[in-house]
């Protein structure tokens, strides 16, 4: 029972933090300019970046850092976990992201996180669910390959500092995806800020293009490019 837990509230953990400071990011450049520029843009691409990366390399040797269902679904597709532990950090994955949005509520006032919905991803203007489920379904694939390729395959290169390269692959797809759909990548990260704002808009994007991404890159690189 023990061996199992630790696992699971290491990526409640993890998952916290994304949420915390990533929407907590989105909050502070509406906080202090009122709406999220370029510059916005680049900061809250950072913020994202760099906390997964330092809580990937703190806890990956404890759960592997998914911190994401759509990582957990590619890596159980490539047959890397079992199906029952997937669901357990699934579980532990949203309830992080909802204690994060719960708190990032208690942190900020409404009138500070009620015009960007307390950090949670949204569609851009003239961005339509399909186009929505396409750049997320795209961004999740770099990212879970990328997970793939240094945390997971052994002949990765960057394997020892591979929370580094999946936080750069987060803080690329955020610039690039950003104004698009908040390029997400990750159901918990929707969820989590979401049920505390109580914004649904469009939240069926966030599921199916992230799971649809992830599951992509688990059966090409788990199931293929990786060494048996």
């Amino acid at each position: 029972m023990e061996k199992a837990l630790k696992p699971c509230v290491a990526e409640a953990i993890g998952t916290f933090a994304l949420c915390f400071i990533g929407a907590g990011a989105i909050c502070i450049a509406q906080l202090m300019e009122g709406r999220v520029t370029n510059a916005g843009l680049i900061g809250i691409a950072l913020a994202h970046g760099c906390v997964l990366a330092v809580m990937i390399s703190a806890m990956g040797h404890i759960s592997g850092g998914h911190f994401n269902p759509a990582v957990t679904f590619g890596v159980l597709v490539g047959n890397k976990i079992s199906a029952g532990m997937a669901g357990a950090y699934v579980v532990s994955q949203l309830a992080g992201g909802v204690v994060a949005g719960i708190l990032l509520r208690l942190v900020f006032t409404e009138d500070v996180w009620r015009p960007v919905n307390l950090g949670t991803p949204g569609l851009g203007d003239g961005v339509t669910i399909g186009v929505g489920i396409l750049v997320e379904l795209v961004l999740t694939f770099f990212l879970v390959m990328v997970v793939y390729g240094t945390a997971i395959d052994g002949r990765g290169t960057w394997k020892a500092v591979g929370g580094f390269a999946i936080g750069f692959t987060v803080l690329c797809d955020i610039l690039m995806g950003g104004p698009l759909t908040g390029a997400s990548m990750n159901p918990a990260r929707t969820f989590g800020p979401g049920l505390a704002a109580g914004y649904w808009d469009n939240h069926i994007v966030y599921w199916i293009g992230p799971l649809l991404g992830g599951g992509l890159a688990g059966l090409l690189y788990g199931r293929f490019l990786i060494k048996p």
